[in-house]
Parts: C-alpha cells; sequence; structure tokens
C-alpha cells in the first residue's frame, strides 16, 4: 500500500509547544487524535512518526525534531527510506502573510519566507509537494517576525486558532480522499468562505 507523509513542521521543546510557529504540530497531534494514530516514542529519521490510516490512506503523521529551519533533513530522510514521492508529502506551516483563521493550501509553490518550507524545498530538490498554510496573521506595530512566530497565541485567538487546527484536519482528509484541487475548494480562505464552498444538502421531499 502507498504511504503519504503528513508533516506539521514546528520547534521541539516544551517552551516551544503552543506557540505561533508550532501550528503545524498542533495540527499533526489533532488529527492523530482524531484517527486513533500515536506517535512513536523513538524517532525515525529525526522526527516523531505516527502510522495509521486516514481515509483508507497509509499515512505517516511526521513531527520533525530538527528545529524548524531544518525540517528538510528529517522529511528527505522519510521520504527516501519508506520511497515517498513528492506529491504524497503535504506539509504544514504557519503563514505571516496570511490573517489568523484563514488557510491557504496549494499543490506546490515557493518557500513565501518560510523557512521551514525552504529547508524541504532545498533536501526534496523541488517544490512540487502540496502544503496548507496555516494563517497566523503579522506582528503588532514594529515588532520582529522572528518574535512573533516564537509567541503563544492571545487569549482572545485561542478559539480561532483551534477552529483552524479543526479545518485543518477536515483539509488533510480531503486530500487523503479526494486529492489537492478537493482540499483547496473546499478548505481555502475563511471558515465562512469553506462553509460557502460546502455542497448544500438537498430539501427533502413532501
Amino acid at each position: 500500500m502507498k504511504r503519504y507523509l503528513v508533516v506539521g513542521l514546528g520547534n521541539p521543546g516544551q517552551q516551544y509547544r503552543y506557540t505561533r510557529h508550532n501550528v503545524g504540530f498542533m495540527a499533526v497531534d489533532y488529527i492523530a487524535s482524531q484517527h486513533n494514530i500515536s506517535f512513536d516514542k523513538q524517532k525515525k529519521q529525526n522526527a516523531f512518526v505516527g502510522d495509521g490510516m486516514i481515509a483508507e490512506k497509509r499515512v505517516m503523521l511526521v513531527k520533525p525534531q530538527t528545529y524548524m529551519n531544518n525540517s528538510g533533513v528529517a522529511v528527505r530522510g522519510l521520504a527516501d527510506y519508506y520511497d515517498i514521492p513528492p506529491e504524497r508529502i503535504l506539509i504544514i506551516v504557519d503563514d505571516l502573510d496570511t490573517d489568523l483563521g484563514s488557510l491557504r493550501i496549494r499543490a506546490k509553490g515557493g518557500a513565501a519566507g518560510q523557512n521551514g518550507t525552504r529547508s524541504i524545498i532545498q533536501h526534496l530538490g523541488t517544490q512540487d509537494f502540496p502544503r496548507i498554510r496555516f494563517g497566523i496573521g503579522r506582528p503588532p506595530g514594529k515588532m520582529a517576525g522572528k518574535r512573533y512566530v516564537l509567541m503563544p497565541f492571545i487569549k482572545s485567538e485561542e478559539d480561532l486558532a483551534q477552529e483552524t487546527v479543526w479545518r485543518t484536519e477536515k483539509a488533510v482528509y480531503l486530500w487523503l480522499k479526494d486529492g489537492i484541487d478537493m482540499a483547496m475548494n473546499r478548505q481555502n480562505g475563511t471558515a465562512e468562505q469553506a462553509a460557502n464552498a460546502a455542497p448544500k444538502s438537498s430539501s427533502p421531499k413532501d
């Protein structure tokens, strides 16, 4: 059976657990909880990996332990070891240029200034892999982006961040079940836009 990689990007360590930079880890943890997948206690290819089934596909959920800027080391190691091509590798990553509450799902593309994505492109030798860019918004005032991404969500943002984690799981499921175009059509943008894109159930006949 073909394997798929779903890679959440983040930094290892308790101090980074709830930071904006770690929304990828948050998302794959939630996906694991929804599909009865447990992460191995021992690292594989510099990552913690959970192996299971989602949408009748064999899926490996991945949390690289190389720190964000070297995420490609773990992704390339797993891709080579399990012979997984780039089109079956989806990454979940934070995006400063997208508002909190919005997802930008793409079949391929550049790094868009995200160092983890850049590392994966460099190590895979291609940018032709799907990704979910999880909006975290721009830093306030003159705050540096490097500082902002290492801060946790403030109280007023927590519910929206959690809702976006839930939507990320839906997008991953759609990608595995029906392909990246369906995930893009149904979950790109805000929750309201996604709801408007969902198929409308027909009214029961009298």
